[in-house]
């Protein structure tokens, strides 16, 4: 029987500890590109991807990957955006409240495409069952996606829609036991070739290798958060780490608390409560701290302001100007 296209780079990954290495871009691309194409068996798959798993995946490989995915993804090259916010991991302990962070964004000029996964994990609460509270829907296809942005400045898409296969794998996860490299390369997918990114880890290995991908990928501003849940969220009673690249150079720091006591977790997550909030129906100190702290951080990465300082005093003042009656 003559060998499976597919089989060299499972041997390359595979070969025992002298005889195995990582894949280079090029090989990863083309490797991928096999995946979203399905040519590739099921045990090819999975054997794939639990040995990058194990080896971790560097960023060539995510590089690689990451264009192969962008082919898959027909994003049209003439719709323009501002931020692009990858959103897979789902909240367990706190609301998602970095959602409203994107509206108050959405409401001052900045074009954000938000996009993610659901239902992957259970017990997290994810974006998109989110938007129904506010009348918003997710984007089935790039028209509507071009539709929302002009609307409202806001659009999101899942992963499901924009590259399929890559949905069916993330879905993988319960069945593996462990996540894959597909979770990272969704999360840096950037399909619309945005200028600014944000994205999420909650593992601290993760985050320079996001960082690291996104500058070979030609990312030139770009923002990396250490927050609540793997989100990108930074927590307000918690100094969190975040990394940079502005300009092409990459840099890290700790974000500070601003509040100096740790707060009561809510006992129960309830949704209608960021809507709420957004009315200024509710007072919600953890939730509006953390809108403010990641809302400061962007306004950074996307220059409109410059110091940490400033951009928390233009943050709450955004925060405390935006239409309560929008949704």
């Amino acid at each position: 029987m003559a060998e499976h296209p597919f089989a060299p780079y499972v041997r390359i990954l595979g070969k025992g500890k002298k005889g195995s290495r990582s894949l280079t871009q090029p090989e990863a691309f083309d490797a991928m590109s096999m995946i979203l194409a399905g040519d590739v068996r099921p045990e090819q798959l999975g054997a794939f991807l639990m040995l990058l798993r194990v080896k971790e995946e560097s960023p060539q490989e995510l590089a690689g990957f990451v264009q192969a995915a962008r082919l898959h993804a027909h994003a049209p090259q003439a719709l323009n955006i501002d931020l692009d916010w990858s959103t897979y991991a789902g909240k367990k302990r706190q609301l998602p409240w970095f959602l409203l962070a994107a509206f108050v964004l959405s409401e001052n000029n900045t074009r954000v495409f938000m996009h993610g996964s659901k239902g992957h994990t259970d017990g997290r609460l994810y974006i998109e069952d989110m938007l129904a509270h506010f009348g918003l829907a997710a984007a089935k296809e790039w028209g509507q996606v071009s539709t929302d942005l002009d609307k409202q400045r806001f659009a999101y898409m899942s992963i499901n829609e924009m590259v399929p296969h890559l949905g069916e794998i993330i879905q993988l996860r319960p069945i593996l036991g462990l996540r894959s490299p597909v979770h990272t390369l969704c999360r840096l997918i950037n399909p619309l070739g945005a200028s600014c990114t944000v994205d999420g880890v909650f593992h601290p290995a993760y985050a320079p290798m996001h960082q690291e991908t996104s500058l070979l990928l030609g990312v030139q501003q770009g923002l990396t958060i250490r927050g609540d849940g793997g989100e990108a969220e930074l927590k307000p009673d918690s100094d969190c780490e975040i990394r940079w690249i502005r300009q092409g150079k990459l840099s890290d720091e700790q974000w500070p608390r601003i509040y100096q006591k740790r707060l009561v977790k809510d006992e129960v997550l309830d949704p209608a409560l960021l809507l709420a909030c957004w009315r200024g129906e509710v007072d919600h100190e953890y939730g509006e701290g953390a809108v403010i702290s990641t809302l400061a951080s962007l306004l950074i990465l996307l220059e409109k302001a410059t110091q940490k300082n400033d951009a928390l005093v233009l943050a709450r003042d955004l925060w405390g100007q935006r239409d309560k009656t929008r949704f």
